[in-house]
């Protein structure tokens, strides 16, 4: 990693109280770096890092029921080469990190690795997305690290609905890793809800109720052709629009908020009669490509410019080989963004979903 450092051209400054290599490395003079721009001018400033695609339930829309076969830990970058990929991406302009899975708390010492990242000057935030079935275990050390977000996924309040549709038990576990997020103010959490038509439909006003009464936004994701299994089809998705009507239906006028990033997918509301707040992610029925920001890094080290492309750039040959300096890494990351298309192309007749399921590609 040193050497990538010294060699880039594209160096961020290293925290002064990191130790005396780096306090070394962050009085060299800073040079401007390039920006990660693509051929529409959107500009890069989110990069979502898969630690591992393993995960302990294999929910319907994401993972097949038994068939998988998880990367070997050889596979997987190692938390070294993971920072020296982020400090290069902050470097050109990357503001936001985004740890997932697979399920991330399943990566060993995790913690280890938020430390790490949260030393990278120019970083604003550090999150991470998870089924939250680990988090008790865990949430001390990962905010004591600087963890500053957590997505937890909440599909159902059924236990009998979790099992079916994520094919395992464990609903008690993820209620407990929502719960253990309460003694730390500081930490800002947020619930994500996949409904599937013939699934749990029927759990969304359950769902809003249960995140209001603890203070927490309750947001709902389309269903996408992400899943290992194909199963997808427009008849199982429920769109945004119907949510918000149903919810409207129930809980009477939501009111629009203003969302000071434009690049953020989900679309806020205020339920006017609780104050509570709930958000709308509908990446199928009202796309948000024009605005999107954000770059994927695969637990086995491919960048990919957009969550339903196809191709994917090699990062981890040049993270093992230490001829490559950081300037690699960006040549690399820029190529990934100037091959990224309009849009992600799933309204088209003629649209192919990736070959790689959400688990292995990164939520």
């Amino acid at each position: 990693m040193n050497e990538l450092e010294a060699n880039s051209m594209c160096v961020p400054s290293r925290n002064p109280q990191a130790g005396t290599a780096e306090s070394e490395a962050s009085a060299a003079p800073a040079l401007h770096a390039p920006t990660l721009v693509d051929r529409f001018g959107r500009t890069h400033r989110a990069l979502r890092v898969s630690v591992t695609d393993a995960c302990n339930i294999r929910c319907q829309y994401c993972m097949p029921a038994d068939t998988v076969k998880f990367l070997p830990t050889e596979r997987l970058l190692s938390f070294e080469h993971i920072e020296t990929l982020v400090r290069a991406a902050v470097a050109c302009g990357i503001r936001k990190v985004r740890l997932t899975g697979g399920e991330p708390l399943l990566r060993s010492n995790l913690s280890q690795l938020v430390q790490r990242l949260r030393q990278i000057e120019g970083l604003s935030e550090l999150a991470l997305t998870t089924n939250g079935m680990l988090l008790p275990d865990q949430i001390e050390a990962l905010v004591s690290a600087g963890l500053q977000r957590i997505n937890i996924s909440l599909d159902t309040l059924s236990a009998e609905t979790f099992k079916q549709l994520s094919r395992r038990d464990g609903l008690s576990r993820v209620l407990a890793g929502i719960d253990s997020t309460r003694p730390f103010p500081g930490l800002i959490v947020k619930l994500n809800a996949l409904v599937l038509r013939d699934v749990n439909l029927v759990d969304v006003f359950g769902l809003v109720e249960f995140a209001c009464s603890r203070g927490l936004q309750m947001r709902f994701i389309e269903f996408m052709p992400l899943d290992s299994d194909r199963s997808w089809t427009q008849a199982r998705m429920v769109a945004g629009r119907e949510l918000r009507q149903l919810l409207e239906d129930r809980f009477g006028a939501l009111r629009p908020i203003q969302n000071s990033d434009p690049s953020q997918p989900a679309v806020d509301y205020e339920i006017e009669s609780t104050g509570g707040r709930v958000g709308f992610i509908d990446p199928v029925s009202q796309p948000f490509c024009q605005s999107c920001d954000r770059l994927r890094l695969t637990a086995d080290g491919k960048l990919r410019n957009c969550l339903f492309g196809r191709e994917e750039w090699d990062v981890a040959e040049l993270l093992r080989d230490p001829s490559v300096d950081a300037a690699g890494l960006v040549q690399r990351m820029q190529a990934c963004i100037l091959a990224k298309h309009a849009s992600h192309g799933i309204e088209q007749p003629d649209f192919q979903p990736p070959t790689r399921a959400m688990y292995q590609i990164g939520g």
